[in-house]
């Protein structure tokens, strides 16, 4: 009887670890998608991304294919100015993987150009890489929210 008590506490006690360790990893998550938009304020969008971004990461956006790899976002990126205008978001929820290497984030972002300002939804698709850092492998957006 001891040893099947002591066998049900130490699954107990793994599954809660597991679970906090869950719940930690998604705050970790949350943080670097605000720590990411606080970049895009201060240094741009271009910069922000390519700094973010995975090289095999996806862009999804409105009538266009995606735009495949690093090398094309920032080819991509390189043509566009983003010297006009301010993008920033908030994460509103953020969820893992039981393995504890992938994850997304969604929430609502916010495009400043001069005095019009534009807002919207978005998703963002997060993997861990080889060396445990946080990199995005897909990211999309849809215009227009109201409030």
């Amino acid at each position: 009887m001891n040893k099947f008590f002591l066998i049900i506490l130490l699954f107990f006690i793994i599954s809660c670890s597991k679970n906090m360790n869950i719940e930690q990893s998604k705050q970790e998550l949350m943080q670097i998608d605000i720590d990411f938009s606080n970049l895009s304020k201060e240094k741009g969008r271009n910069f922000a991304f390519l700094n973010y971004i995975d090289d095999n990461a996806a862009l999804l956006r409105t009538n266009s294919l995606p735009i495949e790899g690093k090398e094309a976002v920032s080819k991509l990126f390189s043509v566009e100015d983003d010297q006009n205008y301010t993008l920033t978001w908030k994460p509103l929820n953020a969820d893992i993987s039981a393995s504890g290497d992938l994850g997304y984030t969604y929430g609502i972002y916010e495009l400043k150009i001069d005095t019009v300002v534009e807002k919207g939804t978005y998703a963002t698709v997060w993997k861990k890489n080889s060396s445990g850092k946080w990199k995005f492998v897909l990211d999309t957006g849809n215009k227009g929210i109201s409030e």
